[in-house]
């Protein structure tokens, strides 16, 4: 069984992210004392678009240290030497295109069990899909609220490890509360794919991280994270 499979095991996936550079080895580690047990590692990028204010100025700072892809995989690299926590990248396109082959055999090589590239689409995906499986990567995708019930069946089919469903429309940042219409979504997904579900966009809460337990796989915390709180 693999890291990501053993975290969605009981339908209890903590995913929590923050930005490397902007964080570092401690501070990863510090989030699986207090229940993490998938660590998102983001790869900073000048034009975060899916990302929120929290979040792209975490990625600005963390720019402005000089952090860069190779830098981030030797962040991977660190955890995995003292953790067996499952390790998802998270990255645009961007800053890992000029050598796509190279990074995920790197990725993998650091340790990564995962990867999701966000503005990555399905139908541009098949490369990098070939390249996850040559290597052993989990390839994630994304599902939005308006993404159509045939789509999300095209993309269980072409990830592994799980579908992050981004359960607003916008960018990422924290709010309170659940979208009212979660339950009918998930059971949407659930209806497409056999991969676990795993929430995000906004989960600042544990009380909504529970309530979203009792619909879903697994939940995502970032944007709460990154503000530099280390436990919800």
């Amino acid at each position: 069984m693999s890291r990501i499979s053993k975290a969605f095991a009981n339908k209890r996936a903590f995913i929590g992210y923050l930005t490397a550079g902007d964080a570092g080895k401690k501070d990863f580690l510090e989030l699986t004392h207090h229940g993490v047990n998938v660590l998102e590692v983001g790869i900073p990028f000048s034009d975060p678009v899916a990302d929120g204010p929290v979040i792209q100025k975490a990625m600005m700072r963390a720019l402005q240290k000089g952090m860069t892809p190779a830098k981030a995989l030797d962040i991977v690299r660190e955890i995995r030497a003292e953790s067996d926590v499952a390790i998802v990248v998270f990255t645009y396109l961007n800053p890992i295109q000029k050598d796509l082959k190279a990074f995920l055999s790197q990725a993998k090589q650091a340790g990564a069990d995962g990867i999701l590239i966000v503005d990555l689409p399905l139908e541009e995906a098949d490369e990098y899909r070939f390249l996850c499986d040559r290597v052993g990567l989990d390839p994630i995708f994304l599902i939005a609220p308006s993404t159509p019930p045939e789509r999300i069946e095209r993309l269980s089919r072409a990830g592994r490890g799980f579908l992050y469903y981004a359960c607003r429309k916008g960018t990422t940042g924290a709010r309170t509360g659940l979208p009212e219409d979660l339950r009918e979504k998930v059971a949407v997904i659930r209806a497409k794919s056999s991969l676990p579900i795993a929430v995000g966009f906004g989960i600042s809460e544990r009380k909504t991280a529970d309530a979203i337990l009792t619909i879903a796989d697994g939940f995502v915390v970032g944007s709460h994270f990154v503000e530099g709180n280390r436990s919800l």
